[in-house]
């Protein structure tokens, strides 16, 4: 439904996007990760066909965007960063200029108009100009244009920003509704976002590709996977006593709040061991944990090597 095939955007030396390919099949939604700077608006623009690339293709439903733009974004509905509109139109004018771009008619356009309101809960704010909106909702505004057409694939840039937390649930159970019948890409940095909608995740920094697997074999390259964590009043003597258990390499306690951590050897479950030497021990706990890993230390850990990377380079360069 989406390829890219080594896109490139260079703004002068800068390579913004370097040579990213990746596929996104039908029914996937896609997280699109980085840290600020890394690129991800800047593909998402060129898959559009917002911008240009330097080289490299990108296609959708298997039209070149470049080569075929209109029978691209016919197929795609698109939400761009800031969500820019007009804001002296009403968002009833804005959605009905919209829907006649995208050749809406009859029966069927307003039922699309209708369906766009109802799920993004529009209906409140119709007859104000979009410049009066809080930033919230030129947000929801910004995805009902972007649905109005029902189109086959989403490309959403960071479609909860300014969202409160009531509203980011909305919307995140709207992309998994979606998702159903669509195939959706979306460029977040909010990490929780990945975990609530995305079935795959690529992370890019540098404009490279560093990583793209599904977040639970993301979060499988933590040191947390597998680690067990427990609440104590005496979590010193819980670190001496898990610390004794063959298969722990490290037991650690977060100095914040006294939680006690211990890490297993690459590859050793260690959950029945821990649980184990706890009740040999008589040991008093008030909650035990399996992690399954933290997909902010991965994120962490596979964007910091990459700069640390290109900063080197740039030191050996000078």
């Amino acid at each position: 439904m989406i390829e890219t095939r080594k896109l490139c955007k260079h703004y002068g030396g800068l390579k913004a996007v370097d040579g990213i390919s990746f596929k996104v099949e039908p029914g996937e939604v896609l997280g699109f990760l980085g840290p600020n700077g890394a690129g991800k608006s800047t593909t998402m623009k060129m898959i559009a066909g917002f911008l240009t690339p330097t080289s490299g293709t990108a296609t959708v439903c298997g039209f070149d965007v470049q080569e075929h733009p209109i029978a691209a974004k016919r197929l795609m509905g698109y939400l761009p960063e800031g969500a820019p509109s007009y804001g002296e139109m009403s968002v009833a004018g804005f959605l009905e200029f919209i829907a006649d771009v995208r050749g809406l008619a009859g029966e069927e356009r307003r039922r699309r108009i209708d369906d766009a309101v109802g799920r993004l809960s529009l209906s409140g704010v119709m007859a104000q100009t979009i410049d009066t909106l809080s930033k919230g909702f030129r947000r929801r505004v910004g995805l009902a244009q972007a649905i109005v057409h029902d189109p086959k694939v989403l490309v959403l840039d960071e479609p909860t920003d300014g969202l409160d937390p009531n509203q980011k649930h909305e919307v995140r159970a709207l992309i998994q509704a979606m998702s159903r019948d669509k195939t959706i890409i979306v460029s977040t940095h909010i990490l929780e976002e990945v975990h609530a909608v995305c079935s795959r995740a690529i992370i890019i920094a540098g404009g490279k590709v560093l990583a793209d697997d599904t977040p639970q074999g993301l979060e499988a390259r933590s040191r947390y996977h597998q680690a067990v964590s427990l609440s104590t009043a005496n979590p010193k003597d819980a670190q001496e006593l898990l610390a004794r258990i063959s298969d722990v390499s490290a037991v650690e306690i977060d100095p914040q709040d006294g939680r006690v951590t211990a890490f297993p050897r690459k590859g050793k479950p260690i959950f029945d061991a821990v649980t184990a030497a706890l009740r040999q021990a008589n040991f008093q706990f008030s909650e035990i944990a399996l992690e399954q890993g933290r997909l902010d230390e991965v994120f962490r850990q596979i964007t910091q090597t990459e700069r640390n990377a290109a900063m080197a380079k740039k030191k050996e360069a000078a």
